[in-house]
């Protein structure tokens, strides 16, 4: 055990913004994808409760955990909340395509099986590799495993409620009355997430479609994109596109026939071409792209410190315009 505190307390001198880095790495990867998510948060697991997971032993007396820094892959927590569970299955496919998998369990589909209602939450353990370069907060993370929970944020609610509940109890057996409760409410939770689900696709279905004479705000891009895109491209978080508008007007594109102009089929082609995106780009991260492709360096020099991470930014817009070059010299023969 004093070797694995001597590894641990190591790695988390070495590491003193792991949990603020995976976070802005996990969150810029589901903004990139067009995700629509509440929130994402990150934990590096501290040493009490590190080492009382290595301490764990099988029924049969087996350690649960031979090589503890190798065997828990939780030392680095994600958790990803969403607005309604259609976007799980999303965020899941981009996650998936980044990193290696190591394991994907769906504990709502577990509870449902063992016949009742309660915890909902999808468990991935995922590996940073090679595939994961482009995300620039992980650079310094090759080979680390980590674990994401994604729920959704009533899901995120029941679980953090019935958690504190419980804890609180210790050994204590919780009243017959409190655990019927928090089954009922488990049920009409996944009744509400239901209703959220609806909702949201009535909602893109209603989106207006007279948009010509239209200012480009962070209030009517997404009706906009919605007429100019359609369902092609996934939307973004709502507050993401305040970063929209300010990128398209410090370009220069103020109207919609300008953005309907920026959408070409041929550029759009191009661009993911370039770029081979491992996932599905959103609308925001397509537009940032293209506004690249035509700008070039100018586009890194206006919108470089436009952002939630200005830091970074230009240095991930240097590398987009790279490939993107590189792929141009090779469609165009090498000239």
């Amino acid at each position: 055990m004093a070797r694995l505190g001597s590894r641990y307390h190591e790695w988390v001198r070495a590491h003193p913004q792991a949990a603020e880095d995976f976070a802005a790495g996990v969150e810029d990867l589901l903004a990139d994808a067009g995700v629509t998510y509440d929130r994402v948060v990150a934990r590096v697991k501290d040493w009490p409760s590190l080492k009382s997971k290595a301490y764990k032993r099988r029924e049969n007396g087996e350690w649960m955990y031979p090589d503890p820094w190798e065997d828990i892959h939780d030392l680095i927590g994600v958790r990803v909340t969403t607005f309604h569970s259609t976007e799980i299955p999303v965020a899941i496919d981009v996650l998936k395509q980044s990193f290696t998998v190591r394991r994907s369990v769906d504990k709502t589909a577990e509870t449902r099986i063992a016949g009742g209602f309660g915890y909902g939450s999808h468990h991935l353990i995922l590996t940073v590799d090679e595939n994961s370069s482009d995300i620039e907060e992980l650079n310094g993370y090759l080979g680390v495993s980590f674990e994401v929970q994604i729920r959704t944020v009533l899901q995120h609610a029941w679980a953090e409620f019935e958690h504190d509940i419980r804890y609180k109890r210790g050994n204590e057996e919780l009243d017959p009355k409190v655990d019927r409760a928090f089954a009922l409410a488990a049920g009409l939770i996944e009744l509400a997430d239901q209703q959220f689900d609806q909702i949201a696709a009535t909602q893109v279905d209603s989106e207006d479609s007279t948009t010509q004479d239209v200012d480009l705000t962070p209030e009517t891009l997404p009706g906009v994109l919605a007429v100019l895109l359609g369902n092609r491209f996934p939307r973004s978080r709502s507050e993401n596109y305040r970063f929209l508008a300010e990128i398209l007007a410090a370009d220069g594109i103020t109207t919609v026939d300008e953005l309907a102009a920026l959408l070409e089929e041929g550029d759009i082609d191009s661009v993911r071409g370039a770029l081979r995106y491992r996932f599905h780009p959103g609308q925001i991260r397509l537009i940032d792209d293209l506004l690249l492709r035509r700008y070039g360096q100018e586009h890194i020099s206006r919108t470089g410190q436009i952002g939630a991470r200005p830091a970074l930014r230009p240095q991930q817009l240097a590398r987009r315009l790279k490939l993107m070059r590189a792929a141009r010299i090779l469609r165009d023969g090498g000239q």
